[in-house]
């Protein structure tokens, strides 16, 4: 592995732990009143994108990053849906 694709994959996991600690609060306190659904609905379509992008660059770092981040999106919108009233 080139020292560019270290720095691309510290990359990743850096911006993969970006949503972590908004799904870990909503999580925990069971509650996402003060979150915002439109946000991780703009950033799921942007992921999508960028794993689009990726593929089209045949770029490992951009889709697995994209991927993770996708996922994170997912569980923020369903923890936002399922506490909407909370």
């Amino acid at each position: 592995m080139t020292g560019i694709e270290i720095l691309g994959y510290s990359a990743c996991a850096v911006t993969a732990l970006t949503f972590l600690p908004q799904v870990i609060k909503t999580w925990k306190e069971k509650s996402a009143k003060n979150v915002s659904l439109m946000m991780f609905i703009i950033a799921f379509i942007n992921e999508v994108m960028w794993i689009a992008y990726g593929v089209f660059r045949d770029d490992m770092v951009i889709i697995v990053t994209n991927v993770i981040m996708i996922i994170m999106c997912s569980v923020m919108i369903s923890l936002k849906m399922k506490y909407k009233n909370v």
